[in-house]
């Protein structure tokens, strides 16, 4: 168990395998390719340049496949939590997916994009909702420039670091779902979480690169372990009261 008293505030990073058990591939490990290329050679600032057309192939291939996905018993889990602790509980997760929202969580960063979401290539336009696919060309912005995915590139810097620091800092419990721990900057953030004295928790079917930083390591599938995982004071004193 992972016991969250008044005082904590959870800091929930999710990586791929939370994603996997929907049925979302990874494109990493084993393999990684699509049409012969790895997928560091299309999804890069340098592929969009030399070939747009063939990027947004890509992202409209994955769009496809993840269209009709459902979030899984882990991602409710995460969803009821946030509902028990409000602010005091965030998701930053390295998925692209919209999995998290889709079970109802609502406080969510997306530190390597949204895969249904679009913006341009030149101006500052905000990032807009965008289920299209496109197969024979880049759309262009009403600026005149390219409209590409809003997707954190190989070789481009996460978004939303200023806003991640800032719960890491608060927070007092720290819990990985699903990462590989080799992926950083997020492979680093135990790391920072542990300088500061946090409680550290991995959860997932295979250990993690990093496994030595974590107080725990839970095995097994996220949709199984994180329905009954979490205990929090109120869950405790109801129990006491029955």
């Amino acid at each position: 168990m992972i016991a969250v008293g008044p005082q904590d505030r959870v800091f929930v990073l999710t990586g791929a395998g939370i994603s996997a058990e929907s049925g979302i591939a990874t494109f990493r490990g084993a393999g990684g390719l699509w049409q012969g290329y790895r997928v560091e050679e299309v999804a890069c600032p340098e592929a969009w340049a030399r070939d747009p057309r063939l990027v947004w192939q890509f992202y409209s291939m994955r769009r496809q496949a993840a269209g009709d996905k459902k979030p899984n018993p882990g991602h409710f889990a995460l969803a009821r939590l946030e509902e028990r602790l409000g602010e005091r509980l965030v998701v930053c997760t390295q998925n692209v997916d919209e999995l998290h929202e889709l079970a109802g969580s609502r406080r969510v960063l997306h530190m390597h994009g949204r895969l249904f979401q679009s913006r341009c290539d030149r101006c500052d336009r905000a990032p807009f909702e965008d289920h299209n696919t496109y197969q024979d060309q880049a759309p262009r912005c009403h600026c005149g420039g390219l409209i590409r995915p809003h997707i954190c590139w190989f070789g481009e810097m996460p978004y939303e670091l200023d806003r991640i620091d800032d719960e890491l800092e608060q927070c007092t419990v720290f819990v990985a779902v699903g990462t590989s721990g080799v992926v950083y900057p997020a492979a680093g953030l135990v790391a920072r979480a542990r300088v500061k004295g946090v409680r550290a928790y991995y959860v997932g079917p295979e250990e993690p690169a990093n496994s030595g930083l974590f107080s725990q390591c839970f095995y097994g599938k996220a949709g199984e372990l994180l329905p009954g995982l979490f205990v929090t004071t109120q869950d405790t004193e109801g129990r006491r009261r029955h």
